[in-house]
């Protein structure tokens, strides 16, 4: 595994980050692409990727909101309605759960955060890399962790809470 640790100045759009942007330019891989958590999306995560069938997409970039408080005032924000489930804790493993069923076995992908979890083994991802992004002063590192997918677990199988 990969592990690079480099400055950069901090920004609310984490793909226009110099170092995020290269490092997305280098890990890509050609075919379907997941960004369930685009800039100002007008949807809710778990509805764009309920649309994709298993095992059908190639590369992913996962930048949710890094905590509760954000994760609120991202849904506000955009006016998409949230049950209260959103911010309980179980809401980040259903994401990665539900990544794990639409990524296909030897896809990639990045997951953006505070920590370094990723989409994690459990659900059958293997890390490469990690890319900590230092910004220095109050604000928290940016960790990307890249991950290829080396299994499909069967709990990548279940079914999302809160949804119908």
């Amino acid at each position: 595994m990969q592990i690079e640790r480099v400055w950069a100045m901090p920004n609310h759009r984490t793909f226009e980050i110099e170092p995020i942007k290269k490092l997305i330019q280098e890990e890509k891989v050609q075919g379907l692409t997941i960004e369930p958590f685009p800039f100002e999306s007008q949807v809710d995560c778990f509805e764009y990727l309920k649309q994709f069938p298993e095992q059908s997409a190639n590369f992913g970039l996962v930048d949710p909101p890094y905590s509760v408080r954000q994760v609120s005032e991202h849904y506000h924000k955009q006016n998409i309605p949230i049950n209260g489930w959103h911010t309980g804790s179980g809401w980040i493993a259903q994401i990665r759960r539900e990544v794990a069923r639409v990524m296909k076995v030897g896809g990639k992908t990045i997951t953006f955060g505070w920590n370094s979890i990723g989409i994690g083994k459990t659900n059958g991802f293997e890390v490469t890399r990690i890319l900590l992004v230092c910004h220095g002063g109050w604000h928290n590192d940016t960790i990307c962790v890249v991950e290829r997918k080396f299994q499909t677990v069967l709990a990548c199988n279940s079914k999302i809470e809160g949804t119908k």
